[in-house]
């Protein structure tokens, strides 16, 4: 597992964290969920459904996995045993990531363009400024939009414990998370 891996998904850790108690449970993922929701007001109903339903199978299947004691919570140690294992976390991962490309691209051509991405990205509680160099990492066409199947592969390339030098580092350069606990 590589050293990039594991400070990826402790800032998406430290950030579905959404209440600030230092481990996850299912409030956390309603809570952001709605943020996330709230930020895509262009975005049909069926989107903001998908992305609420693919927040509610992301604690499904950490539940799922890791909650082997039945407490009901999550810890980190917990978390980074299953996102970081692709034959547990992949499938959940993936609708994950085609719930927000989708949530993003509210007239469905495909395309993502750039304030829709801050505003989905910023609410789930990046910096700004790593989100923008994110975004220019996924390198724009014309107006300033990216193919909706490569910000799939930017999340799913995201959770993988064996890539480094991929756009999703961009994310955790100079980590800090300006806007609270993924708010």
């Amino acid at each position: 597992m590589r050293a990039e891996a594991t400070q990826r998904v402790a800032l998406v850790f430290s950030l579905l964290d959404a209440n600030g108690n230092g481990v996850l449970e299912s409030e956390d993922f309603t809570l952001m969920g709605d943020r996330v929701v709230a930020a895509a007001p262009r975005s049909g109903q069926a989107a903001k459904d998908a992305m609420r339903a693919a927040f509610e199978r992301y604690w499904t299947t950490l539940l799922t996995e890791l909650d082997a004691n039945g407490d009901g919570v999550i810890s980190f140690e917990e978390y980074t045993a299953c996102v970081l294992s692709p034959e547990r976390f992949d499938a959940t991962v993936t609708g994950f990531a085609q719930a927000l490309a989708a949530l993003g691209d509210p007239d469905g051509d495909g395309l993502i363009e750039r304030p829709d991405f801050m505003a989905l990205m910023t609410a789930i509680g990046f910096e700004r400024g790593n989100v923008d160099a994110l975004f220019d990492a996924f390198d724009p066409a014309a107006g300033d939009r990216i193919p909706a199947p490569t910000w799939v592969e930017g999340i799913r390339d995201y959770y993988a414990p064996d890539k480094a030098g991929i756009p999703g580092d961009h994310l955790v350069a100079g980590v800090g998370t300006g806007t609270g606990p993924a708010a």
